[in-house]
């Protein structure tokens, strides 16, 4: 048998499991068929559907903030001195971002060893990427024997392969020990539901039998569906003070009083939006403390939030790439996103209104574009540039739609590729002005590869 290097296997994994990031809705195979019959394949679930692994899970779902918080709680957890496992994605510039064990990415080895032993399987099984990648990753982290792992929900919740982990037992050994749903906003509507409350629903399917959960932000809409749903698993008590009681609401329990004043650290992540995440993750990881899942020290979070990046490796949040001109990268993607960062970029230009923005942008196709072009700033000059994905909105029409919600055309132009688009911001700004790349997680990726490796 011919072994593939590794970006042999990258290639044939791309090509023999349709990717969400990259064909869109053709990847989404909600449901658990093909999840059970990998696990079982890899001796991770017995033939009665019984989850096999040994390692206890934080489970986190939500339309944003979902990546910052998993890297913040395993950032945290690291620094106690566990070993974490964290599954997240997508993934801006190598597919082993997405599976790391205390910030080390898995080994190029790995990925391609996976494939080997299991090619056969996969090709008659056909999975998606998103199953497949999230199968290996549970392998992985069962075989280096993880203390923890993270695990982020990548579409949903309800229907997401990630909620194949169980409850976990009553010694917190294996299975969810924890669920957490950072925020809802309307995304992924196709498959979601149109309303906050419908997508809530399906968010709150992470929510499992007597396992806490923590939710971080709420909403009229939201809220009776997150009351419902804990009221069921049996985590809701006669009131949220009760004893009995293991949902915890960031936005508005007796935490985030403590938090505004001096409870939370000092932290790596710098965007405006990030607040909610830091409350949200700080919420959770007092509740593990308390609940006697995992002890932490005051030390570990101090450390966990002010070197969440380092420690993690996460990249694309507020990400300032270069100081001359100030250069600032960041995945916000939809709407709900988009609005705190064009909030975050209008803040700057009010620092020094001598300064000019220029924004390096783009979207994919199943995003309300129109909503974002509401939010985004007038006073820029922007460059809009076709990522390398089908699902990309190609640069000429971001620029009809921008001059259709009021933009200048002369404060416009377009460019075949990401890495045109940024050389040629840099060659325009002065080492005063601010260049924004975003838009969406192929922009930034793009960049990063290309532009700033």
């Amino acid at each position: 048998m011919t072994v593939m290097t590794y970006q042999e296997t990258l290639c044939y994994l791309y090509a023999s499991q349709p990717a969400f990031h990259l064909v869109g809705a053709a990847a989404y195979k909600p449901g658990f068929q093909n999840t059970i019959a990998l696990l079982q394949h890899l001796r991770l679930m017995d033939d009665k559907q019984h989850w096999l692994g040994s390692f206890p899970a934080i489970h986190v779902a939500g339309t944003n903030g979902k990546g910052s918080c998993s890297h913040l709680i395993a950032a945290c957890l690291q620094a106690n001195g566990l070993k974490v496992g964290l599954y997240t994605s997508p993934h801006l510039v190598d597919f082993r971002e997405r599976i790391r064990i205390s910030g080390q990415m898995i080994p190029e080895e790995e990925v391609v060893r996976y494939v080997a032993e299991n090619k056969d399987f996969l090709d008659t099984l056909k999975p998606s990427f998103f199953e497949s990648s999230m199968a290996l990753a549970f392998r992985y982290f069962e075989d280096k024997k993880v203390d923890v792992a993270v695990i982020e929900v990548g579409l949903g919740g309800r229907l997401d392969s990630t909620n194949i982990l169980p409850p976990a037992n009553a010694n917190h050994q294996a299975g969810v020990v924890l669920s957490l749903i950072t925020n809802i906003g309307l995304d992924h509507t196709e498959f979601l539901g149109n309303t906050l409350s419908q997508i809530a629903a399906e968010k709150a399917g992470i929510m499992k039998p007597g396992v806490p959960c923590v939710i971080g932000e709420t909403h009229p809409e939201t809220m009776p569906v997150f009351l419902e749903r804990a009221q069921t698993m049996g985590i809701l008590g006669e009131g949220l003070e009760t004893s009995d009681c293991r949902i915890w609401f960031a936005d508005q329990c007796g935490y985030l009083a403590r938090c505004r004043q001096r409870d939370i650290p000092q932290c790596q992540l710098h965007g405006i939006y990030q607040e909610r995440n830091m409350q949200t993750a700080y919420v959770a990881l007092s509740a593990l403390h308390s609940l006697g899942i995992f002890s932490l020290s005051a030390k570990a979070l101090a450390k966990g939030f002010a070197e969440v990046c380092t420690l993690t490796g996460l990249r694309g949040r507020w990400e300032v790439l270069s100081s001359t001109p100030l250069t600032i990268c960041d995945t916000g993607h939809n709407s709900h996103g988009l609005q705190y960062v064009s909030k975050q970029l209008q803040q700057l230009l009010e620092e020094d209104p001598s300064r000019r923005l220029y924004i390096v942008f783009d979207m994919v196709d199943d995003k309300d574009v129109d909503v974002v072009m509401q939010h985004l700033p007038h006073q820029a000059f922007y460059f809009f540039a076709t990522a390398s994905t089908h699902r990309a909105v190609p640069a000429t029409q971001m620029r009809n739609l921008w001059l259709k919600h009021g933009g200048n055309s002369a404060n416009t132009a377009v460019f075949d590729s990401v890495p045109q688009a940024v050389r040629a911001a840099q060659e325009k700004a002065t080492d005063k002005d601010i260049i924004f790349i975003g838009g969406s997680n192929y922009v930034v990726g793009e960049a990063l590869r290309e532009c700033f490796g």
